[in-house]
This record gives structure tokens, sequence and C-alpha cells, in this order.
């Protein structure tokens, strides 16, 4: 992946990427300044708003060309801090696209789909300033930008949580931005360091952009592993990585249902994101020299996720788990480091975002006409709210990886990948798969079957405002799931990129390829048959 091919900018005169983080910020300062005697406007102003940005990637995606798809395109770049080396270098490419997308989607389904319980004006404000820092980490070519962004989006999750959660909800949020903060603070020393000691910039000084750093040859290779550790931590801890794991469950458990679906869909993006992005791209060796060890971590999350998952009592808690897992499975594909690996992985970051967006957003409307989330004081379910069953059904089987549903492909390309290049780890990973169907349908069954009793014999079934809140989602799995190919045409070159990179770079290097079997001509096969009965 050569710098000169990834400098290339999109033929766009509107500086598109730009656009993406400042509209949501702008928003967020519009509805600060709105009366909080309006909370119908404040909410109306926030959803026009995000549904304008994520409008926007819906048409990056049109405008995307497939054949430049390993460049980065619709390029905005101009000084920020010169003297620093820093600069506001925004891109897209094929691995940032549909992260970006699936951002753009989410944001809008949940402003307009799940009601604050109080203080709608903050509540709005804070969501736009996520979505604003989340779009900049995926769209930020600066490593300082990319710092920046990746360190702001803790803010606005920190008061979601603390303000607006359940049960011991500034426990939860005090252990989540500890946790992160401790990650991110090495981060900004390596980020700070990379940037020095690579001197990429005119005349050997100090520059933070991507794609100077990623050129330059002045890091050793000792260096080298000691600053793709420092990133590695910062990005285990977002993802997260077992054994940094802990906060997680207690975040999604006491955080309302807005920021269980931005949490699972994005924000854990952010680290899986971050790998692909900065650590393999600026440290190929050491991606290649700490691989089994990261895969290990991600294999023990798949295994210990999908366990602890089996055994929870609480049904938002029993998801938040399966992300554990989940996110394993993406690191797997992650560090296999081959193509089928890396766009497995790439592929189950959006996967995992509309599944487990859409089972957080039905575990809590079932919250909100149960007010409680106890496995066992729900039950049969599916008799006074069919579409709400059904609707959880085809959510759940894509979590699972069902045929069909968008779930199966990344899973099957991040084993392929996996199978190839660390092939026991892949076995091994594999009955993750068989335990997240055991629990949950398990899940499922005590939930929605049985017989209806009490207060659960008379829930309301989905209202038509909820259907159409999951109704994105929805068609996201299933289009996924039976024609991929869309995206996969677009994810692919950059990945292959990335690929050739690392090999071009890495001395020992050699991908882990499918051994393929040789095509046989049907002429040959006549022949063969015809000597076989000469």
């Amino acid at each position: 992946m050569s710098t000169s091919l990834l400098a290339a900018a999109g033929a766009v005169g509107f500086p598109v990427a730009t656009a993406l983080v400042v509209l949501p910020a702008a928003g967020a300062v519009l509805v600060a300044l709105l009366p909080r005697t309006r909370p119908d406007l404040v909410k109306q102003v926030a959803v026009v708003v995000s549904a304008a940005t994520g409008a926007f990637t819906v048409w990056m995606v049109t405008a995307f060309d497939v054949d430049r798809a390993a460049e980065f395109q619709f390029v905005d770049r101009t000084d920020w801090i010169s003297s620093l080396g820093i600069s506001w270098h925004l891109g897209v490419d094929g691995i940032s696209l549909f992260l970006v997308v699936l951002t753009g989607l989410l944001f809008p389904v949940v402003l307009a789909g799940v009601e604050p319980e109080h203080d709608p004006k903050p509540y709005y404000a804070w969501l736009l300033v996520l979505e604003a820092g989340s779009l900049g980490v995926f769209v930020a070519l600066d490593l300082f930008a990319f710092f920046v962004f990746f360190e702001i989006v803790l803010v606005p999750m920190y008061f979601l949580i603390g303000l607006w959660g359940h049960g011991r909800r500034a426990y939860a949020a005090t252990k989540f931005f500890v946790y992160t903060m401790v990650g991110s603070a090495l981060m900004l020393v390596a980020t700070v360091a990379t940037a020095w000691l690579a001197a990429a910039g005119p005349g050997g000084t100090t520059s933070f952009d991507l794609l100077d750093v990623a050129g330059a040859e002045g890091i050793g290779t000792n260096t080298a592993r000691l600053l793709f550790g420092a990133f590695a931590l910062a990005f285990a801890v977002k993802v997260p990585l077992f054994p940094l794991h802990t906060w997680l469950p207690d975040a999604h458990t006491n955080a309302p249902t807005a920021g269980s679906v931005i949490l699972a869909g994005i924000m854990l993006k952010l680290g899986t994101y971050g790998f692909i992005r900065f650590g393999i791209f600026l440290f190929p060796e050491a991606a290649v020299f700490f691989a089994p060890v990261l895969i290990t971590l991600g294999v023990i999350g798949i295994l210990y996720g999908a366990v602890a998952a089996t055994m929870q009592r609480d049904l938002k808690r029993l998801v938040a788990y399966s992300s554990v897992a989940h996110l394993g499975f993406i690191v797997l594909g992650t560090f296999a480091l081959n193509r089928e690996g890396l766009e497995g992985g790439l592929l189950q970051m959006v996967n995992h975002g509309l599944s487990t967006g859409a089972l957080f957003l039905l575990v809590g409307m079932i919250y909100e006409r149960r007010h409680t989330r106890q496995i066992a004081a729900l039950g049969g379910l599916q008799k006074p709210a069919p579409l709400l069953a059904g609707v959880f059904m085809v959510v759940m089987l894509s979590s699972v990886g069902l045929p069909g549903l968008n779930g199966f492909v990344g899973e099957f390309l991040v084993l392929l990948g996996g199978f190839v290049a660390h092939r026991w780890w892949a076995v091994v990973a594999a009955t993750g798969v068989i335990v997240a169907a055991l629990y949950l349908l398990w899940a499922y069954q005590r939930v929605f079957h049985g017989p209806a009793e009490g207060p659960n014999a008379e829930i309301r079934d989905l209202t038509w405002r909820e259907a159409l809140t999951l109704a994105p989602l929805l068609v996201g799995i299933v289009f996924l799931g039976v024609y991929p190919k869309p995206v996969l045409d677009r994810i692919e070159p950059a990945v292959s990129a990335l690929v050739a990179h690392v090999d071009a770079h890495v001395e020992d290097f050699d991908e882990p390829v499918p051994v393929v079997a040789p095509r046989v001509d049907v002429g040959d096969l006549s022949r063969i048959g015809e000597e076989a009965h000469g």
C-alpha cells in the first residue's frame, strides 16, 4: 500500500468528509441554544441534523469510485497547526466507507426511535457530539486528529451513561471513563513519539500525517514494537479485548437504550478499526510479531463471552457478553492478516453494529413494557406480541450466524482466513458459534415461549413507530446476508492494498492464503473417461 496509491483525492469539490464532522457538531450547538420549554423542537432539530448527516454518508456510497476503492477519496486536507506538523486531513477508502455509513444510519435511528426519560435537550446535544466524534475517528488521516476524535467520544458517552442510565449508572460511567482514559494516555505518548521518531515532514521535521508517517523509515524494529504495543493497548480497551473487557457489561447494563445501541454498534468499532488503520498500517512488522498474542486473546474472548452470556439472568447483560464474543471474531479475522480474514473482520464490524444494535433496541422495548430485564420474570411474550417475537427471532438468528442473514457471511470469511493462518485457533473459535446458538436460542425460548401469565400476557406488540425504527436495521441484516457483493467489492481492493503493504515491509511475511484445488476442464474429464474405457 504505497502512499502515492493512497493519497489520491476524490474528484468532489464539496468538503464532504469535513461536513460529516461539522454538521452534527453544529447541530449539537444549535440544540444547546434552543429553549428547554420546547422538547419537541429539540428532538426535531436533532433528528433532522442527524438524518442529513446520514444522507451524506449514503451519497458517499453512491459517489464512491469502486475502481479506486484502495485509494482515499473525498479527501480534505489543510494545515491545522503547521508548526507542529498537524493537519486537518480527512478521507475515506474501502476500509472505512461502510463504518461511516453504519454511523450515519444508527444515529438517526436512535435519535428518532428512542425517547429520553428526562432532560431531552442535553441528551440530544450529547448524542450529536458523539456522532461528530465517531465520524471523525473513521475519516481522520492525521494521527493527532484521530487521537482528538478518539477522546472526544468518551465525554458524551460518560454523561449519557451517568445521567440517563439505570441502576449503578455512576459506577458504570466512571469505570468506562477510567479504563478508556488509561489506554488513551498511552496512545497519546505513542502518537507523539511516532510522529517525532518518523520525522516524516519536509526536511525531516515532525509530521502527524498518516501517509507520511507510514512511508517513513526512521523507526527501528524494537521501537516500532513498543509503539504498536501502546496503540494496541488503547485499542484493546476500546474493543474491548479480553481481559480488558470488564467495563463493557457494566456500561451496557446500566446505559440507556440509546447509549447501548451506539456503544455496541459504533464505539466498540473504534478499537477494531484503529487496529487496522493505525496499528497494522503504521507498524506492519510489529503487527505480524504480535498477531499470535492478539489472536489468542481474541479466541479466549470468544469462548469467555459465550460462556458468560449463557450464565446471565439479565437479558441486556446477556447481549453485552455476546458482544465480547463477537468482537473476538473480528480480532481473529483482523490478525489472520490475509484478505479473507480482514474482509470478514470488516464486514463483521458492520454486521455486529446492525444485529447487536437491533438487539439492544428490542431489549429496550421489552423493558419499557415490563420494567424488568430479568429473564426469569419474562415468558410467553410471543402470544401477546407476535410481531415483537418475530423481529427478535430474525435479529437473534442473524447474531447466531444463520445462512441467509448478515452474520453468516462475516463469520464464514473470518473462520476461513483464520483457519488458513492459525488452524487450531480457528477450530476452537468455531465452537463459539455453537455456544452462541445455545445461549441465544435458550434465552429466546425462556422469554417468548411458554405460558404468558400476569403482566406478560398484557404487553403490547410493536407499534408502527417502533417497527419503522427497526426497519432500516432489518433491511441491512437481510441485504448483507443475501447479497454482500456490493460491500465486499468496495472493501476488497483496500484490504488487498493493506496486505500488500505488510508484505512489502515485512521480510519474512507470506500472506496465508487458502489452497484452491486446480480447476479441471470439462474436456479433460471427457478424455480421462475415454482413456479409462479404452
